[in-house]
């Protein structure tokens, strides 16, 4: 496996707990390019969240279909994948929950319907934005400071998602730019 990255409670300056039979969870995600050269973000307007598309691996699906079946829902868009960019692993010590993140860079192949936001998605006032990939990286970086808690996520596990992503963009920024 190719890890471009992990986050630990160390890169918050919190103490890092050891792990004991962790949950753990694997997830697709990645950049999504559009034919105007932007990238699809996720924008959850009450906890003031950006972050890129993607989600859990349900069942017995591989990263591949996890990935494109999150795009169709949280984009509304039908992908062709470019490229494995690699995997991405968290360690969450405080909930004692480890995600491994399979990471690909794509392309829209057409805009099929709206987003089918889940219940928690609509609820969090989630919205669909494309931007220039300095502008996400710029309002990704931003909004980790000014992050909300909300019925559904906290500040805590929150901070992770948002710093993967900001440092998933560096990578692709640095490696596909």
């Amino acid at each position: 496996m190719k890890f471009i990255g992990s986050l630990t409670d160390e890169d918050f300056g919190l103490k890092l707990k050891k792990l004991n039979n962790p949950k753990e969870r694997n997830a697709s995600r990645g950049v999504i390019v559009n034919k105007d050269g932007k990238i699809a973000i996720l924008h959850k307007k009450v906890t003031n969240e950006y972050k890129l598309i993607g989600g859990g691996i349900e069942n017995d699906e591989d990263p591949i279909k996890a990935f494109k079946r999150e795009t169709l829902e949280e984009t509304g868009c039908t992908i062709e994948i470019d490229d494995f960019m690699g995997n991405y692993e968290e360690q969450i010590s405080q909930n004692n929950f480890r995600q491994i993140s399979y990471l690909y860079v794509a392309r829209v192949l057409k805009q099929k319907q709206k987003p089918k936001f889940t219940l928690k998605e609509k609820e969090e006032g989630s919205e669909l934005l494309w931007l220039d990939v300095d502008e996400a990286i710029k309002k990704i970086s931003e909004c980790e400071k000014n992050l909300v808690d909300s019925k559904f996520s906290n500040i805590y596990n929150t901070r992770f998602i948002v710093r993967r992503d900001y440092n998933i963009l560096k990578y692709y920024q640095q490696h596909y730019l």
